[in-house]
């Protein structure tokens, strides 16, 4: 069978395509190793911030707003060493404007992620991520903090401090007795 003029320059577009798109297609940049000692971040009110593509600024501005706003790609958000909230680029999720929520597995050698995803993601407390965060009010971008709108969380502020603080893949810290108080509540809970 013979192929047009037209049939045959399309074929030839469309596997130069798939041949481009493969070979450029590039492996996704996050990793375990994106992620270390939380207290290495930018703290703000109680949670921590970076941005894996270099614009701190811009998520800091996002972050101190009083109004709220939309954070740039790349931005990192963590309340405790184990779950993580990366903003990726638009489009690249929708449902959940664009952040990859990840639960992460850490000790003294690094980080390991133990799963990630954006609509399907459960923390250690077997409590979907979206299913919270999705709540936020839309100016909010989906963070969650007392006032967004977003469901309570098991953790008073005295345990997410202790919960940072012993963050494994950071230098030793000393906790107040409040803290210490709330791990062995943490513990009693949930074990560990």
């Amino acid at each position: 069978m013979k192929l047009s003029p037209r049939r045959l320059l399309l074929a030839a577009a469309l596997t130069s395509l798939a041949i481009t798109t493969h070979a450029e297609a590039p492996a996704d940049p996050i990793n375990a190793d994106s992620f270390g000692c939380i207290r290495d971040m930018t703290p703000v009110r109680g949670f921590f911030v970076d941005n894996l593509k270099g614009d701190l600024e811009a998520t800091l501005a996002v972050a101190n707003n009083a109004d709220g706003g939309v954070y740039p790609p790349g931005s990192v958000v963590q309340l405790i060493p184990t779950e993580v909230m990366v903003k990726r680029d638009p489009g690249f999720s929708p449902a959940t404007k664009d952040w990859e929520f990840i639960e992460l597995d850490v000790s003294a050698e690094g980080a390991s992620i133990r799963a990630r995803g954006f609509a399907d993601v459960n923390n250690k407390f077997g409590l979907n991520c979206f299913a919270c965060h999705v709540k936020a009010e839309p100016q909010r971008d989906m963070i969650c903090e007392q006032g967004h709108g977003c469901d309570p969380i098991p953790l008073t502020a005295a345990m997410s401090r202790a919960l940072q603080k012993t963050d494994p893949r950071c230098a030793p810290t000393e906790l107040s007795n409040e803290e210490i108080e709330g791990l062995k509540a943490l513990r009693a809970v949930f074990g560990g």
